[in-house]
């Protein structure tokens, strides 16, 4: 990858300005270029305005940006604190975060939101396990990740623990939402998520050791990020709490969201781990989330849409510290990504709720099913209809729907008796299948 070029010097250039020139720069500035907040390295490829020259424009731009950025109690290892400014856009995103991730699910009408809750919740967190793992490197294809979480398998290699630590790590922080977050919470939440995935198993749950340590592009060898001195790590590790662990009383004000996306910035600044960082970080980002009262964050994925476009995740790093520790490149860059996310599970939401529904129709049609069939019949069976070769046991139904044993074992008998399913003996349980068949027979069903 190649490093963003940092903006021209402010001083330099000021002084290169005749009066005239300077007052016209001063006169109509603006801290964004056609709506958006660029870094130089995207602005020197546009054309400035009539009149002055792209230099000239870049440091109108700064001027406008200066009176927004102010200092927040972070800091670069140069010991500077880093800055961040709210333009437009960041006030936009957090109006729609403040009003669709913290407040009443917009979900569509009919949809089995509240009695499929822990369905929903162990898709998303199934998704973010999967996605984070695999933004560093986990390889296991999809469906057999899957197949591992909802059966409760122990995992057979490196990248199957990854996710499977993700997984557990992100079951664990539900737990300590309501708790503040420490250096020893830290370091253990590390250890989860890194438990048999490193070269050294010490290294888990341990500050790194030394400072033999880079962020490189894989594919070039470009050196993209330096971190900080490991003998520096535990005391940054603190301020890091003090300012994970605020609240709106603190000044400055941050906001909750802002606050979650910059905890999530300084572990991947600080890269205080020998590798998990990135896990870590994103982690965090969820605890300080639900800490702070967006609940619908833990039905989300963040990290499948960093999987999507890696680069621009890593260049919103790059732009932070090539523009003078200004953290609004990064924090506009993580504001779009979650409501992209919330966008996702409003689509997941109308689309399960469609699917549900269609599956109700054709089930109610028959006076002899009328009634017979649960919300969580009805689930499997719709599952079944577009997954013809899914497999369904006892324990995992039971884990999804958040009841005993045995309804889930009774949930799947009837559906066999009902010859939507069938079963096979595996080692000392039954696997259902749903046979070739299967909607031939619900719709033979449905005709009665």
């Amino acid at each position: 990858m190649k490093l963003p070029l940092s903006p021209p010097a402010p001083a330099g250039l000021m002084q290169s300005l005749t009066p005239e020139s300077l007052a016209r720069l001063f006169s109509t500035p603006s801290p964004l270029v056609a709506g958006r907040y660029l870094h130089w390295d995207e602005m020197r490829h546009r054309t400035p305005p009539e009149g002055i020259s792209l230099e000239e424009w870049w440091l109108s731009v700064w001027i406008a940006r200066r009176a927004l950025l102010k200092a927040i109690p972070l800091h670069d290892k140069e010991g500077k604190a880093f800055k961040l400014a709210m333009p437009e856009p960041a006030l936009i995103h957090l109006h729609h975060i403040d009003r669709d991730a913290a407040g009443q699910i917009r979900a569509p009408v009919g949809a089995p939101v509240h009695e499929n809750r822990e369905r929903y919740l162990l898709h998303s967190l199934i998704e973010e396990a999967i996605t984070s793992s695999q933004l560093e490197g986990a390889s296991t294809t999809r469906r057999v990740a899957e197949a591992m979480l909802r059966e409760g398998r122990r995992p057979r290699d490196r990248s199957e623990s990854m996710i499977f630590n993700n997984y557990a790590a992100m079951e664990h922080l539900r737990a300590l939402r309501d708790e503040p977050i420490t250096p020893e919470r830290i370091l253990e939440l590390h250890r989860m998520l890194t438990a048999d995935t490193l070269d050294d198993p010490a290294d888990a749950g341990r500050l790194r050791q030394s400072d033999d340590i880079q962020v490189v592009d894989n594919r070039d060898g470009t050196i993209l990020h330096t971190p900080p001195t490991w003998a520096e790590l535990p005391e940054r590790l603190n301020a890091l709490c003090v300012f994970a662990n605020a609240d709106e009383s603190s000044a400055p004000f941050v906001h909750p969201v802002v606050r979650a996306i910059l905890l999530h910035f300084m572990i991947g600044y600080d890269h205080p781990f020998v590798d998990g960082n990135g896990r870590t970080a994103r982690a965090l980002f969820y605890w300080s989330m639900a800490r702070n009262g967006y609940w619908l964050m833990e039905f989300l994925s963040i990290s499948q849409f960093l999987h999507q476009a890696p680069r621009q995740y890593v260049q919103a790093y790059l732009h932070t510290e090539t523009d003078g520790g200004d953290t609004t490149y990064f924090v506009l860059h993580q504001l779009a990504t979650i409501r992209r996310a919330i966008e996702a599970l409003y689509e997941y939401l109308a689309r399960k709720t469609h699917e549900q529904r269609d599956a109700e129709r054709l089930l109610s049609g028959s006076s002899a099913l009328r009634g017979r069939l649960n919300h969580r019949q009805i689930s499997v069976l719709t599952h079944a209809l577009k997954n013809p070769d899914e497999t369904y046991r006892v324990g995992t139904h039971q884990k999804i729907h958040g009841v005993v044993y045995q309804t889930a074992r009774a949930d799947l008998l009837d559906l066999e008796s009902l010859g939507f399913l069938e079963k096979i003996k595996q080692g000392q349980a039954f696997v259902y299948y749903a046979p070739e068949d299967i909607r031939a027979r619900i719709d033979r069903a449905a005709k009665g």
